[in-house]
């Protein structure tokens, strides 16, 4: 046998070991706004859309526990809530939706108090249940809108920020108080800008270029553009309907903004976090810490 075929056995009686790679930990962003009306939610679904379309596996969590507005954005009903979690009667994964638009979404309990009341038990308890969801590539957190403490809290506990505004002077305004909030408490804290609403790029442009030179004039800190999504009829039919304008019109004006704005996310650089803020169990833990750190100084 000469050398080559030798090989060639050796290799053919080698058994391959094949390593299954370890799955990095999720990326979280928390989507936000200074004032409601802006879209926000309608962002956060149909960010959450694109990205699955895109093959990453999305988790969407509604963040605004009072309201679940995730629940009616897609026209859904849900059976059980996360309330049925906090009360002991469902597991986590079993009140978990998958839906036809391919993203899984944990529904928000209307009424419910919010999670920062929780007493120790409850949310250790909670803290478990989240710990567990370790296949997904992205958890968006949808949250409600304002300054308050729940709200600042579940934006800081995780990896990143996007925060919707339009070009309505109001809604300039309060988003440059929400980022104010948000960087008090830390200024290296990476926040991105989503201008919806925007009639076209000029104005978008004009708009988060105004809402980045006056963070960085009056606060020192350079919030990023991430994207414009233009004013669309199909965005508005589809809150009608009850269903994402991705899924209505995968080709309509709002929705090519989406897909850019989806693309750029994706090829941006990840924010490193420790050990202990790692995943979504992490990412409650945290919130936690910062909603009781938030009370006392009363944001």
């Amino acid at each position: 046998m000469d050398q080559a075929a030798g090989l060639r056995k050796l290799r053919e009686d080698t058994p391959v070991v094949r390593t299954v790679p370890k799955k990095t930990s999720a990326r979280i962003i928390a989507i936000t706004s200074g004032k409601g009306g802006v879209g926000k939610t309608t962002f956060a679904v149909n960010l959450a859309i694109s990205l699955a379309k895109e093959r990453q596996k999305v988790l969407v969590l509604d963040g605004d526990l009072g309201l679940a507005n995730i629940n009616v954005i897609l026209g859904i009903i849900p059976k059980y809530t996360l309330y049925h979690v906090i009360r002991g009667n469902k597991s986590l994964r079993e009140i978990i939706l998958q839906t036809t638009e391919g993203i899984d979404i944990v529904p928000g309990a209307n009424g419910y108090a919010q999670l920062a009341d929780l007493d120790s038990l409850s949310r250790e308890s909670l803290i478990r249940e989240f710990s567990e969801l370790e296949e997904y590539d992205f958890i968006i957190i949808d949250t409600g809108a304002g300054i308050s403490v729940n709200v600042i809290s579940l934006v800081l506990a995780a990896d990143e920020g996007i925060i919707v505004t339009t070009p309505e002077p109001t809604s300039i305004t309060d988003s440059y108080g929400l980022i104010k909030s948000i960087t008090q408490r830390n200024k290296d804290f990476p926040l991105s800008v989503v201008i919806n609403k925007a009639k076209d790029e000029l104005e978008g442009k004009k708009v988060a270029k105004r809402v980045i030179d006056i963070s960085q004039k009056f606060l020192n800190v350079q919030p990023n553009e991430l994207g414009i999504i233009y004013k669309d009829e199909d965005v508005e039919k589809s809150i009608l309907a009850q269903k994402p304008f991705m899924t209505i019109n995968s080709r309509s004006k709002a929705s090519e903004c989406m897909i850019k704005i989806c693309n750029t996310l994706l090829h941006s650089q990840e924010v490193e976090k420790s050990d202990e803020t790692i995943g979504l169990g992490g990412y409650l833990r945290k919130f936690f810490n910062l909603s009781d750190a938030n009370k006392v100084t009363k944001i």
